[in-house]
């Protein structure tokens, strides 16, 4: 999820210079007036190259602020909850990356105003054509296996007609015995399907007792029969298990714990299976081990579009609301004047581009 990880506090010469201008808090910024700035790569708003330079889109939005208000800083990295409660006790001066503001984070840190609003998104596997879509909907074991009973309750019958039909009616269903069964096979067949040719037909009372008894067993099986096609044609079936979070609660779905994702689906009661990282859960969503993964739209986009392309696709539009802003420690002297510098930034034909680029034209 996206966060801006805490912003130590500049020192500027002055007796105020501690981290939130609070007593009692470690400072911030060290002598020297260097803010630390916590941060963790959260692709593609903190990413971290191999020589350790930090770049994305938080990191140019924060770098931007820092430059119009004089402020000194590093990034330090930091896992997701010491970014704020690294904030909150003072050993940083602001957190950035990609963070969701949330009524818990709010008790213990101050934000910004949100530089984003998105959602939560559902990344999926791709189905493939349509018509690949209905083969393998058709096609699968289950099916292969209602056709094999099916024919050998066929062949069950045509031996029947075969028994009771050999001696008297010869010429339809008299020869060898393979040649016999065989009509008779033919027989059930088109009796079923109700085709009936009228090449062959019962002569005996038997076989005729028995083709009206088959008549109406043909109709119920043959009903029950074409039911188990149109359920494998059905919508899900053709289009993916999941084409929304009405269906999130009938898959095995994965997210990342300790996420707003988390909450989010706590709230609509998802269960969800656990994963360290969004590349471990797209991993697994590939692999088949899940059938769908949730986590912020914009992150998982990235991703997909970056390295799943061909595997993976996000669900169209949102779910849930998340708002992203930086994370700064409570009452800070900074909060005023980095809003206003945010909003200017935010505002701008370059910022714009920077998350069109990025993100698509549905982010913007």
């Amino acid at each position: 999820m996206l966060s801006f990880v805490s912003l130590a506090q500049a020192q500027t010469g002055n007796s105020q210079g501690a981290a939130g201008g609070q007593p009692g808090r470690p400072a911030a910024a060290p002598a020297s007036g260097t803010m630390v700035v916590a941060t963790r790569e959260a692709p593609p708003f903190a990413m971290k190259g191999k020589d350790g330079e930090w770049s994305g889109l938080s990191i140019w939005l924060w770098d931007r602020v820092a430059r119009e208000l004089g402020i000194k800083y590093r990034f330090e990295e930091a896992s997701l909850k010491d970014m704020i409660d690294g904030v909150a006790d003072g050993r940083f001066g602001a957190s950035v990356a990609a963070m969701t503001i949330t009524p818990e984070r709010e008790k213990v840190v101050d934000f910004t105003h949100p530089f984003i609003s998105t959602g939560f998104g559902i990344a999926v596997r791709k189905t493939g054509s349509a018509w690949l879509a209905v083969l393998s909907g058709v096609f699968t074991w289950g099916f292969v296996q209602a056709v094999l009973a099916l024919a050998a309750l066929l062949g069950f019958v045509g031996l029947l007609f075969w028994l009771v039909e050999r001696h008297d009616n010869p010429k339809e269903f008299g020869g060898t015995a393979l040649r016999g069964i065989g009509s008779g096979f033919w027989f059930s067949a088109v009796t079923m399907t109700t085709v009936g040719y009228g090449d062959k037909a019962p002569r005996t009372k038997a076989g005729r007792v028995i083709a009206l008894v088959w008549m109406f067993g043909a109709i119920l099986i043959i009903s029950t029969f074409t039911g188990m096609i149109a359920s494998a044609l059905t919508t899900d079936r053709l289009t993916g298990a999941v084409s929304g979070p009405n269906d999130l609660p009938n898959v095995s779905v994965g997210s990342v714990p300790g996420s707003s994702s988390e909450g989010w689906l706590t709230a609509q009661h998802v269960g969800f299976q656990g994963y360290a990282s969004v590349e471990a859960g797209l991993a697994a969503l590939a692999r088949g081990d899940i059938d769908a993964f949730v986590y912020d739209k914009p992150l998982l986009q990235y991703r997909i579009n970056n390295a799943h392309q061909d595997a993976l696709t996000v669900l169209p539009g949102t779910f849930g609301r998340q708002d992203y802003g930086i994370a700064l420690p409570e009452d800070s002297p900074l909060r005023d004047r980095v809003n206003v510098s945010l909003l200017q930034i935010i505002e701008s034909d370059a910022w714009s581009d920077r998350l069109f680029k990025a993100l698509g034209d549905g982010e913007r």
